[in-house]
Order: structure tokens, then sequence, then C-alpha cells
């Protein structure tokens, strides 16, 4: 190395004397710049400086203004990642010639110039410094056809990447929409077959008793019918439902007792009586109370009146269940929350497999084992449900359609845990390290864009200062998404985007 009395530092290192400079023969000796010229050499070599740091310390720290352009001479360095607090390790070498540091400078002020990772020091290592500006400088004169690719190449994937990711979100919620139209026309459909069936069994009620008030009956009696229709309904609201083969045992009996009372079309009457809990006894008393001659028109009068119950019933749980949907797509979509506000993890994931019930086969079982004492978490909940359909469908995905669907959440110091397991086919070795790029699918072509997992990462990293763990084998593959429990001064409200 050779030095120089010039005054200019990097803007990294404070002003501690003259800058000892790197000669063009030795800049020629760094894979980086062996095929540059002289004249190119003879500037890098006027306007770099030589930096030396002690083992153990920062070069540089994530998040910080990226000011300069980094290479290493000597030493070994490692480059870390900041997660939920945590410093993972990406890589480590003392490979001489290696570079990091400010490397989109040259797109100016259109992307946030910060540094992206940590550089620290293994050892003790010296360092080539080009300022960001210089660094900009050089790729703008010297390589301008390169310049115009590297910006074409960022811009376009991060253009390519935003709107196919828009793609995959409408895709994913057309595939939602269809599944809760579907959940919803069945109650709804129900509800509509349930109010006709009613309509006529009103008009049936009316017109029986017409026939059983036209004089026949006396007061006493017709107030005694009055009691058992009000006996019948409280009956039929506590009815235990049987099984199918209990259900056609009962009817066979009262049907058989119904001819013998001499009621006509007793197989049609049976199953509403026996639906709402009436045995043959209680018709006993129909037939005390309203005589031989009336018990026919008692009894259809009584059959209405449950089935009447029983119907309003199905009406009541259908439109609870259309309602229990809409609150399951209002939880889904936090339509009416605050972006970031604290929720409730199961919630958020009870609201999603609801929203994904149509997309679950019958053959897988879910299965959910929750902490119920681990306490909401500050997050976006609208993202979160997202990450949670990304994995689910994926988990379904690879069980082909069969298989065992596993949610857990626990907590670890100040984390919450939310683990997303299924019993497919596992992620292969070779493509693990792989699976949260972008455009990366293992997917048959057509049936995945490769965004889901990136699009989680960017949300759970990025956004929430989480971690997204994955762990797989055959039968058994699991991700853990680490939330913290406590709120971030600094909200990223785009790192998802």
């Amino acid at each position: 190395m050779t030095s120089s009395t010039s005054s200019e530092h990097s803007p990294d290192e404070p002003d501690d004397g003259p800058a000892e400079r790197l000669s063009p023969a030795e800049l020629r000796t760094l894979f980086l710049f062996e095929a540059l010229d002289d004249r190119q050499l003879a500037w890098l070599s006027e306007r770099g400086r030589v930096e030396r740091r002690d083992g153990g310390t920062a070069v540089y720290t994530e998040g910080e203004p990226a000011t300069c352009f980094f290479v290493l001479l000597s030493g070994a360095i490692t480059l870390n990642r900041r997660l939920h607090g945590d410093d993972i390790e990406v890589t480590r070498t003392d490979q001489r010639g290696v570079y990091s540091g400010a490397m989109q400078a040259y797109l100016g002020d259109r992307v946030d110039q910060v540094y992206g990772n940590t550089l620290r020091a293994v050892s003790d290592v010296e360092l080539f410094v080009l300022s960001a500006d210089d660094f900009t400088t050089a790729i703008r004169t010297w390589f301008p056809m390169a310049l115009h690719l590297l910006e074409g190449l960022f811009f376009g994937s991060r253009a390519a990447n935003m709107i196919v990711g828009e793609r995959e979100r409408l895709v994913a919620l057309g595939s939602l929409s269809a599944g809760l139209t579907h959940e919803l026309n069945n109650p709804a459909a129900a509800a509509v077959r349930a109010t006709e069936a009613l309509r006529e069994r009103v008009a049936g009620m009316r017109h029986k008793l017409a026939m059983i008030a036209d004089g026949r009956l006396d007061g006493t009696r017709l107030r005694g019918l009055v009691e058992l229709q009000d006996a019948a309904v409280k009956q039929a609201a506590a009815a235990t439902p049987l099984s199918a083969l209990a259900a056609a045992d009962a009817e066979d009996v009262l049907g058989d007792w119904l001819d013998e009372q001499g009621v006509s079309s007793a197989w049609d009457l049976a199953p509403a009586l026996v639906a709402g809990g009436i045995e043959v006894p209680w018709l006993a008393t129909v037939a005390d109370a309203v005589g031989a001659e009336h018990l026919e028109s008692a009894v259809r009068w009584l059959a209405y009146t449950i089935d009447a119950e029983l119907l309003m019933g199905e009406i009541d749980d259908a439109v609870t269940r259309v309602s229990d949907l809409v609150g399951a797509a209002k939880q889904y979509s936090q339509l009416d929350r605050a972006p970031q506000q604290p929720v409730d993890v199961h919630t958020l994931l009870d609201a999603t497999l609801t929203m994904l019930r149509a997309k679950i086969p019958s053959e897988v079982r879910v299965v959910k084992e929750y902490d119920r004492d681990l306490p909401p978490v500050p997050a976006f909940g609208a993202e979160l449900n997202q990450v949670w359909t990304n994995l689910i469908d994926n988990a379904v995905y690879a069980m082909g359609g069969r298989g065992t669907l596993t949610l857990r959440t626990w907590g670890e110091v100040d984390r919450l845990i939310v683990e997303i397991g299924d019993t497919g086919s596992g992620i292969p070795d070779e493509v693990r390290p792989r699976i949260f790029e972008p455009f990366f699918s293992t997917k048959a072509v057509g049936e995945g864009t490769g965004l889901g997992l990136d699009i989680s990462y960017r949300i759970v990293v990025n956004k929430h200062h989480g971690d997204i763990r994955v762990d797989s084998r055959p039968g058994d593959t699991r991700f853990q998404i680490c939330l913290p429990m406590t709120a971030d001064p600094d909200w990223d409200t785009s790192a998802s985007r």
C-alpha cells in the first residue's frame, strides 16, 4: 500500500490524519477492479481510502444512511440481518475483494439509501472505502449501458413484483369470495326452503284450527288443546336429536298407535311428531283432552305446530350462520378496525379458517391447539390474515386433500408464536433455502405465482419486526410465525407493499 497526504476522508470515519491510499497497481489485484483501465484505477486511487477496523466492531449498521462502498482487503467479516431484535448471520468470509455497503447508490433518491445489513469485523480488517457519491459517479460514467440494464432490472423486477403481488391478492380474494358465496348460499337457501315450508304449515294450522273450533269442541277442551300445543312447543325445543335408527324405530311405534286410533296418513305425521320429542303416552293425553272424534284434527294441528317450530329453528340457525359468516368476513378484512391495534390472533385464525372452509377438503382434519391465556398483540390484523391464508392454502395443497392441519399458539418470553403444521410431503432440503424468494414456487405451472411466502415474509419480518421459521420433513412441516408482544415504536407501514 502507498500513502498520500490528501485530507479527504470517508464519511464513516472520523478525521484523524492523512488518508491512506491504494495504488492503481494494488487496486488492479482486486477482482472487482481488474478490468478497469489505468485512468479509472487512478481515479479510484485518488478518491478511495484504506480503513482499519478492530475485530468485533461494526463497520456499518443496518438501517443507517448508506454513505460508503466497502471492499475487503484483509481479515474476516460477517454480514448480518436484524430480525426481531436479533442479529442473524447471513454470511461469513475472509475472501479478499468481497464488497458490500452502498450498493444501490447509483439509483439515487428513487430508493431509500440505507444499509440493508450490518457489516461486522470478525478479526482486525483492512477495507478499501469509496464514498457513495464517488461510487455513483463511477457507475454512471464508466458503465452507462450496464447502468441502464441494472436500473431496468431493479425497477422492472420491483414493478413486476408489485403487479403480480396485486394479482396474487386479487386471485386470493376471488377464491375467498367464491368460497364465501358458496358458504352463504347454503344457509340462505335453507332459510328460503324453511320459509316456504313454514308458510304451508301455518296455512294447515289455520285450516285445522277452523275445523276444531267450529263449535264441535267446547271451551274447556279447546283450552286444554291450546295448553297441549304450548307443551308440544316446549317439548320440541327441548327434544334430543335421535340417531337415524332410533328415529325410525320411534316413528314405527308412533305410526302404529295412530293407525290403531284411526288417524289417516300416520306415516306422514309420525316423523314430525318424533322430531318434536312426542311419544305415545303424550298423544294419549291429547285423545283424552279432545275425544276420539277430534283426535285426527288435533294430532294434525299439533304436528303442524311442531313442524312450524322446527322450521323456525332451521330459519334461526340459517340466519345465525349467515350472520356468523358476515362477522367472519368482517373480522378477516378488518374493515372497521384501525390499521394497527392489539388483536387476538385466535380470532384472526378462526376467521381465516371460516373464510377458507370451502377450500379445505372434508378429508383434511383441522386441529386447534390454542393457548387462550395469551394476550392480544399489536399488529395489522388484515395483513396477518393474509399470512394465515397463504400458509394454510400451501399446507392444504401439500397434503393433496388428505391429512391433518394443525394450528398451535404459545408464548416465548416476549414473543407470541403461531405454528401452522401439515402432514404433507414436506419441503425438499434443496429448495428450502429458496422458499421465501419472490416468484419461486414448488406448485405446478399455473397453480401459484411464488409470491405467497415472499409476501408473508415481508408482512411478518419487515412490517411487524417478527420472524418466520420453518421445519420440514415428510409428514411433518411446520411454519412458525413469531410476533412481538409489545409495539415497536417505529412501525413500518409500507414494508409489505
